[in-house]
């Protein structure tokens, strides 16, 4: 059974690689287009106050009119950058979508390459947030060491390689004018290999769970191409334009709405799978002598209760990070169907019913695999040996002996 899982999935892994090495840019890339946002150059707020509209040395004589525009003079200390050490003024009118600046907040601003000591050539773009995701960031990893120890520091490795594959593959290739959802496929292949064998080991579980993940995911890939065309949603939107006006018209919008899709899902299916697989095995190590018919059984009644609040999970995932969007929809007051039919909320529509078919066909399907590789799988007694040794570990001692 084992050989019979290699021999499934060597074609696969190789296919994988190759398709990696096809579509990587060797050439290079783009040349980099030329940044008008100016260069990033960190300051302090050293005061800030509110008043009227006045340029710097301009003085109001009489009364202000109640209706004229606020706004907030700024000085900040610039921290580097050319002129590092000096202190400028910035005038910043207050709106409801203006940011609010207080003394003592560390904010960015991007020099344009102008005059160094002059305050028109800065624009105060945002906030500093480098420590505090640093620090979100280390509980985190604490939090997933403390909990999984080696597995964990294993999914943490994984986690980094996957951020890597999508940094130094998927946006080189798609940059370079690849077609987006073969570089997404091919990335999702290699992060689904890579994270789930580092992860869970080289074993026959965790083999079956990639087949589930990797078939799964062949199907949000076709029925998300299929109902985007269908849909004639046309993945323009506003990053996405502005991208394709940086590069020229060099990216497929639709394409990239697709990559998306199947790299967004990926997280979700090995979750699901993983889940399936281990559940089915842990079930024929409690009764050895179920048949892959009843391992099928009652790993379905568990995989339904989890596909209930996976499914959950990516709907709600989407619609909160769309949340703005069906607020600003909804002030339209033109009725819920143009809402819907509308490209940004149908796009959307599309990114979650696509991945929650996937969802739901991956439990049968990893199931299915799981039991009838179960039934025929004998662990190493090395692997035996190693479980009953955990579990000696952890269960307490009796009290007769001691």
């Amino acid at each position: 059974m084992r050989r019979l899982l290699l021999v499934l999935l060597a074609p696969i892994a190789a296919a994988t690689l190759i398709a990696v090495g096809v579509l990587y840019p060797w050439e290079g890339g783009p040349e980099q287009y030329e940044n008008s946002g100016g260069t990033p150059v960190d300051g302090v707020v050293t005061a800030a106050t509110a008043g009227p509209c006045l340029a710097p040395g301009e003085v109001r004589v009489g009364e202000p009119d109640p209706d004229d525009r606020r706004c907030l003079s700024v000085e900040v200390s610039l921290e580097d950058g050319p002129a590092a050490g000096t202190t400028i003024t910035k005038i910043l009118p207050l709106e409801p979508s203006s940011p609010r600046f207080a003394v003592g907040d560390e904010v960015v601003l991007a020099y344009s390459g102008a005059e160094a000591t002059d305050p028109a050539s800065y624009q105060l773009r945002d906030f500093q947030r480098g420590v505090p995701l640093l620090v979100l960031g280390t509980l985190f990893a604490a939090a997933v060491l403390l909990l999984g120890r080696w597995q964990g520091l294993a999914s943490l490795a994984a986690l980094g390689i996957s951020f890597a594959v999508i940094i130094v593959f998927v946006l080189p290739a798609i940059l370079a004018g690849r077609s987006p959802l073969p570089v997404a496929i091919a990335a999702a292949g290699l992060i689904m290999f890579v994270a789930l064998y580092l992860t869970h080991g080289f074993s026959a579980r965790t083999s079956v769970a990639v087949l589930g993940t990797m078939v799964s995911l062949t199907l949000i890939g076709v029925l998300s191409a299929v109902f985007s065309a269908a849909a004639n949603l046309t993945g323009l939107d506003t990053d996405t334009s502005t991208l394709i006006g940086a590069l020229g018209g060099n990216v497929d919008a639709r394409g990239l709405l697709l990559a998306g899709i199947v790299i967004g899902a990926l997280g979700v299916l090995d979750d699901v799978t993983v889940a399936q697989a281990s559940a089915v095995w842990e079930l024929r190590r409690a009764n050895p002598a179920l048949t892959w018919r009843e391992l099928y059984a009652a790993g379905l009644r568990i995989g339904r209760a989890h596909v209930g609040s996976a499914v959950n999970t990516l709907v709600l995932a989407y619609a909160g990070a769309a949340l703005p969007l069906l607020l600003l929809s909804s002030l339209a007051d033109v009725g819920l169907s143009p809402i819907l039919q509308s490209q940004d909320v149908a796009q959307e529509i599309v990114r979650t019913l696509t991945g929650s078919i996937g969802i739901i066909a991956a439990v049968p399907l990893t199931t299915v695999l799981a039991a009838v590789v179960a039934v025929r799988d004998d662990p190493p007694e090395t692997e035996k040996a190693a479980e009953d040794a955990d579990e000696e570990v952890s269960s307490p001692a009796s009290p007769r002996s001691g």
